[in-house]
């Protein structure tokens, strides 16, 4: 049986619309009060595991699920080893630079040498800071990452963004772009090598509709 792995969150309904547009109905996990982690197509064909985006690659690389709907954004991040088949399109968003709107930082190139950019991508911040040559402390933050330089605990920040609402709100504004994210499909390489439960199939009919 095909196994995907979906994300909680705000990829999750336009995921579900997609698998259904191919005949694959795992609108179970959007009921009102459902716990289930797990639920099966009604035609016994494929079968979902409900997990958080930055898991999603996790059981996708070691082999639980075949297939798995995942953010661009953490694929730059994590850098698993898994198959890249399709930009689905949806779940549009950026990772940007950020400061306090009343800061004399307007770009990343103005932050100061050593200077502390704070943000839960680590691994993407550290290569485009690299890439300006510029050395910077990246600190870890994992929530509210907008309070690093709201409290002056950093100068920037390297978040995702969306509409912009939430820099708005607490006295941020962007400075410059990393890169643009999107919902991905993604495979099991080995899997997808072999056309394990008709892979190409579903990323065929995926294809059709995306």
């Amino acid at each position: 049986m095909l196994t995907v792995a979906l994300p909680k969150g705000s990829l999750l309904a336009d995921s579900i619309q997609r698998f259904q547009a191919i005949g694959l109905d795992f609108s179970a996990l959007l009921e009102p009060g459902n716990r289930q982690l797990q639920v099966t197509d009604p035609t016994q064909t494929a079968r979902a595991l409900l997990v958080r985006n930055y898991d999603v690659p996790v059981y996708v690389e070691y082999g639980q699920a075949q297939l798995g709907v995942v953010g661009y954004d953490i694929l730059r991040e994590k850098r698993p080893n898994v198959a890249q088949l399709l930009d689905l399109g949806y779940g549009h968003c950026r990772l940007s630079v950020a400061v306090k709107q009343t800061s004399s930082y307007h770009s990343a190139l103005d932050l100061p040498i050593y200077g502390r950019v704070a943000s839960k991508f680590v691994n993407c911040a550290h290569d485009y800071f690299e890439s300006l040559d510029l050395p910077v402390e990246i600190v870890p933050l994992y929530g509210s990452v907008e309070l690093g330089p709201i409290t002056g605990m950093s100068e920037a920040i390297v978040d995702l963004v969306a509409t912009g609402t939430t820099l708005r709100e607490n006295g941020l504004v962007e400075t410059d772009t990393l890169f643009e994210s999107t919902a991905r499909l993604i495979a099991h390489p080995l899997s997808y090598r072999l056309n394990v439960d008709s892979i190409a199939d579903w990323v065929g009919k995926l294809e059709a509709v995306s």
